[in-house]
């Protein structure tokens, strides 16, 4: 068997009948776990005003995982950059980079991470433009690298703590906005399988054919994050995924809910309409037994091309979620540290 990274996304889900605050004692529960399975990353995602996912601050998060860890790559899926300074964020992340050194991703996307309202707010009354996205990541980057050019009105500035190594940035999309971007840059890309199951493949292959080595990344590297639920039979595995079902249904009829158990999920009043929206969202979903699963992620990795797979999995309580995790390790033979 071919050896192959495989990495987690953790939304920090909030599964009804619990608080925020053991929704992130799960997620620190999880990478420790993950470290021990022999995943390769662990990041966490950012959203703001949703009743069903924890983190509003992936940089907070990130120091504590990276804290209670001590192999495992830990980052950000991502720092929607739209909102923030980058000199401030470089200089986060030069000390995240100070402090576990070798170990830090910054994943960066231009998504406004929760509803209007909250855009809104978020920029003190004034929805926060992407059209500035492109040249906040070049200026990311140069702070990173203390890369800006002589004669540039902030060359001068330099983003503490300095040293030699620095994060790895990846950009995150689920159309070929980013990827695009990402190819012009010579950045690593991430794509979300999980929001847009369709025509990533077309996007990946673009961001490599029109790839510009730079310093950073002479070489395109890419991965693609695939939604995906794992249990010993596939009954049990279509069962668990109905709170998913639910929860992108609320979604979709703007419901501000936690994640719905599997008991909530299976009492819910399903409409004709409402199975034709969850058909529909099954789409961004891989589930099944071990074997399943692993042959569907070998072939989504085959179809875009991608050097790396990771794995989002949100069921009804935090013990399945595991578990998925576990029967991936197992099926994949991941390599424990």
């Amino acid at each position: 068997m071919n050896p192959i990274r495989l990495s987690v996304l953790d939304q920090s889900p909030i599964i009804s009948g619990h608080t925020p605050r053991q929704a992130i004692e799960q997620t620190i529960r999880l990478a420790q776990a993950a470290e021990q399975m022999g995943f390769y990353r662990y990041w966490c995602a950012e959203h703001h005003s949703v009743m069903a996912l924890a983190d509003p601050c992936p940089e907070i998060l990130v120091t504590r995982l990276a804290a209670a860890t001590s192999t495992i790559r830990v980052g950000t899926g991502g720092v929607l950059l739209p909102y923030y300074s980058p000199l401030k964020i470089a200089e986060q992340f030069r000390m995240l980079e100070a402090l576990f050194p070798g170990r830090i991703d910054l994943g960066i996307g231009r998504a406004p991470g929760g509803d209007q309202a909250t855009a809104m707010a978020m920029g003190q009354g004034r929805y926060p433009s992407a059209d500035d996205f492109p040249e906040q990541v070049q200026y990311l980057a140069a702070y990173l690298d203390d890369d800006l050019p002589k004669g540039h009105p902030f060359a001068q500035v330099k983003a503490q703590p300095a040293g030699e190594g620095s994060p790895q940035i990846w950009l995150l999309g689920s159309s070929d906005y980013s990827g695009a971007l990402a190819a012009q840059l010579g950045l690593r890309f991430a794509f979300a399988h999980f929001i847009s199951a369709r025509g990533g493949d077309t996007v990946m292959r673009d961001f490599r054919r029109r790839y510009q080595p730079s310093p950073r990344e002479p070489q395109p590297q890419a991965l693609v994050c695939v939604f995906v639920i794992c249990a010993e039979t596939q009954a049990q595995a279509e069962r668990l995924a109905q709170s998913v079902d639910l929860r992108r249904l609320n979604m979709d009829y703007g419901v501000n809910a936690p994640v719905p158990t599997l008991e909530e999920a299976e009492r819910y009043p399903y409409t004709d309409t409402d199975r034709e929206r969850i058909a529909h969202h099954r789409r961004r979903v891989v589930l099944g037994t071990p074997d399943v699963v692993r042959q569907r992620l070998l072939e989504i990795q085959a179809q875009f091309e991608a050097d790396e797979l990771m794995v989002i999995t949100i069921t009804g309580d935090y013990d399945t979620r595991l578990r998925s995790y576990e029967l991936l390790a197992g099926v994949f033979e991941l390599c424990h540290p």
